[in-house]
Formats: C-alpha cells, sequence, structure tokens
C-alpha cells in the first residue's frame, strides 16, 4: 500500500491565480498565497517537478508572507514549448521576468528562491534589469552553473573510467523511457539519486507522483540544456544578496558547486549545508529552507508603506 502524502505537501487554495505570457507567447501558470500586501517571495521549481514541489514552504510561510509560485514552461499547467528554440537557459530567464512583472507591482521588491532548475533560471535571469529592479535578494538551492555532468554523483564518483561514468551520466539524464505508474521500484530509484536516505517513505512517495506526472519529452528536452548548462556569466552578474542551501548527500548538484557559486557571488549572503539531506531540500527540510527565506526577508526586504500596500 503506497503510504499517505503528508498533509503539507498538499498546496492550499490559492489566493490568486495568472496566466502570464512570456516573450515567446508561452503561457505560464502562476500562483499567489498569503496575505495580500506581506513581504511577497517568489518561488521557481526545478526540472521535473511542478508549483506542487514547493508546497512543505509554501505552508510554512503564507501566514505572514505572500508566496508566488509559477510553473517552469513545460511543467505543470504551464505551455510545452512547441520547439527545441523554447527549450534554453534565455527562455527561462525571459519567464521569470514576465512573472516578475505580473506579480511584483511597481515599487515593490521580492525575495526569489530557485531549487535546482529555478536556481538556474535566477542565475540566467542576472543580468536582467526587469528582474533585477524588483529582487531584494536571492536563495539557490540545490543547484549549480555548469558542469553539472562532470560532477554528478549518482554514479558514485569512484567508478571507472571516467568517461564512460559521465557518459552513463548523460544516457540517465536523457532518457526517453517512460517513468510510468509510481511503484516501489521507481520510488527506490527516485530516492537514491534525489534524496537523502534518511527521507521518510511518504515524502518520497509526495516527490515521486509529482516527478512521475512530468512528460517524458519536457524531461528529455530539459535535461539536454542542463547537460550543456553555462549561467556562470549570470551568476557573476547577481547583484542582490545571494544566499545558497545545498544538501550534504545532494548527489545531482553536490557541495562542489554550492562552494563554487560563493566564491563567484558580487555579494554572498550565506552557505547553508543540510547534513542528510538530497536534492530535494524543500520536500526534505522544508523548515530550514523557510527560515532561510525568512531571514533574506528579515535583512534585505524593507516593509512596505502602508499606502503603497492599499495602491497596489
Amino acid at each position: 500500500m503506497n503510504p499517505a502524502i503528508p498533509a503539507d505537501c498538499v498546496l492550499p487554495a490559492p489566493a490568486r491565480q495568472h496566466s502570464v505570457r512570456s516573450a515567446d507567447g508561452s503561457r505560464l501558470h502562476a500562483a499567489e498565497y498569503g496575505p495580500e500586501g506581506a513581504p511577497l517571495v517568489v518561488l521557481a521549481h526545478g526540472w521535473t517537478c511542478s508549483t506542487a514541489f514547493w508546497a512543505p514552504v509554501v505552508h510554512r510561510l503564507s501566514d505572514t508572507h505572500r508566496v508566488v509560485a509559477y510553473d517552469q514552461r513545460g511543467h505543470g499547467r504551464s505551455d510545452i514549448p512547441p520547439t527545441p528554440r523554447g527549450h534554453s537557459t534565455t527562455a527561462l530567464a525571459d519567464d521569470l521576468e514576465a512573472v516578475l512583472a505580473v506579480v511584483v507591482p511597481e515599487g515593490r521588491k521580492a525575495v526569489l528562491a530557485g531549487h535546482s532548475m529555478g536556481g538556474m533560471t535566477i542565475m540566467a535571469a542576472g543580468d536582467r534589469p526587469g528582474v533585477a529592479d524588483r529582487t531584494a535578494a536571492a536563495l539557490l538551492v540545490s543547484t549549480g552553473p555548469s558542469d553539472l555532468v562532470e560532477e554528478l554523483l549518482v554514479i558514485p564518483a569512484g567508478w571507472r573510467p571516467q568517461w564512460l561514468r559521465r557518459a552513463l551520466h548523460r544516457q540517465i539524464l536523457r532518457s526517453r523511457l517512460p517513468l510510468g505508474p509510481v511503484s516501489g521500484p521507481s520510488k527506490a530509484a527516485l530516492k537514491y539519486a534525489t534524496m537523502g536516505p534518511a527521507t521518510p517513505a511518504d515524502r518520497v512517495e509526495a516527490t515521486a507522483r509529482i516527478v512521475h506526472a512530468c512528460p517524458t519529452g519536457v524531461r528529455a528536452r530539459w535535461a539536454a540544456v542542463l547537460g550543456e548548462l553555462d549561467v556562470n556569466a549570470g551568476l557573476a552578474r547577481l547583484a542582490a544578496p545571494t544566499a545558497i542551501i545545498v544538501g550534504s548527500d545532494d548527489k545531482l548538484t553536490p557541495p562542489v558547486f554550492a562552494h563554487r557559486m560563493v566564491a563567484a557571488l558580487s555579494s554572498p549572503a550565506g552557505l547553508l549545508e543540510l547534513p542528510g539531506a538530497g536534492h530535494m531540500a524543500p520536500v526534505e527540510r522544508p523548515a530550514e529552507v523557510a527560515a532561510e527565506i525568512r531571514r533574506l526577508v528579515a535583512a534585505h526586504l524593507t516593509a512596505v508603506p502602508a499606502e503603497r500596500i492599499e495602491a497596489s
């Protein structure tokens, strides 16, 4: 019998929803949670996920924050790009800029948090004035800027020869085999590759349902983009104070990336390593992720005057 999904892994009813048009015409689904006028937080999820992935963090923030989560293109309720050109880090940056233009009122700013491909989105948009002008601070969770295949630990680092290890990692990432229904073996594989060994079965179940819902073609096309990823230039141009979270057992974006990013940032705002956590920190350790977002809000997001809240 499959374990029940934890209550905090189910999104609450949104206060407001949007259909946002990006630069190439793609429609993106976005939803807002929490009190209007409260400090703004915008969440971008990772590869093969959706807004549902952020549910545990939304539950922990939406009592005192206005939290916005959006589906990356091809994921959740957002449009699937019809051509290969629609799958690029430029398109992801376009999407983030379009979402911020809709959900962050004139004169206000938000704290941005991106997990995995969501963090890469924030880095890709590092030189966008339309993003920078609306960003008070950023949090990069379980992510990296380049050389992902080189550092993957799904197949252990000691495995030889290295060229074959890299080739196998590319094959794993780009596989077009359908994941099929959520099952015991599929959950075991997902947990091994993406989550810490102590992750409870119900959180593995919740994560598996989200990942298995991603269309096979979407998964493969974005894997190809991630296999050639290089957003180092955008990372270096991120002007907002930026903090980083990584799990000590993250096999997809190991801690080596976190240390490289801290060194490259112009305004580093802290590095938090979560002992025993894997790649899915917002589901595995939502309390710590939410606490770090709250810290960035308190430190970098100024209070909104009452008259501005009423005007928005």
